[in-house]
């Protein structure tokens, strides 16, 4: 389903103008903030339109001009403006630790946990995706258990190639059955390409979902 301004797996969205190199909510800077706090007021009429309930935000680049206590102060405050929008309308800001390049400000759900502690809004979750912890230090299911009472919301792809379970070195199987058995209830996203080309592919990318979910 495609959006304007954001798009949505059903599960959460995300604004289009708020990317990874053009935002630096670490800096601290009136700027950013206010394209933050915009985004967070567009978040809200999206989730009407769409009755989805979590918002990804990422904070964007490192500052390097800044001590990383300054910058991780500076995406607390921000954090806890935008959670100040949308907490009265029942949504959810996931925070998404990423791997795509090492500018990137929140790279680790350690570094995420810490942030929603200190926010301390049921609005301010992680976004636990394992494509991108295994990218950047893997151990998957202690650190899980680890942020558990943080993460709002996950997200799949096996590395490398950011394919289906089962085309990398994840072991989905115990991942699932992990989440399982704490009981999360709430989606996984498929934050992933296809192994395969055409119908064959996306039946092998069945196959893959149903054996990794076979658990029980």
């Amino acid at each position: 389903m495609t959006l304007h301004p954001a798009f949505s797996d059903h599960g959460r969205f995300c604004t289009t103008w708020l990317g990874n190199d053009t935002n630096l909510l670490a800096s601290g800077k009136a700027e950013y903030i206010d394209k933050f706090i915009a985004s967070c007021k567009e978040a809200v009429e999206v989730a009407k339109r769409t009755n989805c309930k979590q918002y990804t935000v990422v904070p964007g680049d490192f500052v390097r001009n800044l001590p990383i206590g300054i910058q991780t102060g500076n995406v607390i405050e921000d954090i806890k403006k935008g959670t100040a929008i949308i907490e009265p309308h029942g949504l959810m800001i996931v925070l998404e630790p990423l791997s795509d390049n090492p500018d990137l400000f929140l790279r680790t759900p350690d570094q995420a946990y810490a942030i929603c502690k200190a926010v301390g809004s049921p609005s301010c979750k992680i976004l636990y995706d394992m494509y991108y912890i295994q990218r950047n230090q893997g151990n998957i299911i202690p650190t899980l258990n680890w942020v558990y009472d943080e993460i709002g919301y996950y997200q799949v792809g096996d590395n490398p190639g950011r394919n289906e379970p089962g085309t990398g070195e994840i072991n989905y199987k115990n991942i699932f059955k992990l989440i399982y058995d704490k009981g999360y209830k709430g989606v996984v996203g498929m934050e992933h390409g296809n192994a395969g080309a055409g119908k064959a592919g996306e039946l092998a990318l069945i196959k893959a979902y149903r054996e990794a979910d076979n658990f029980i």
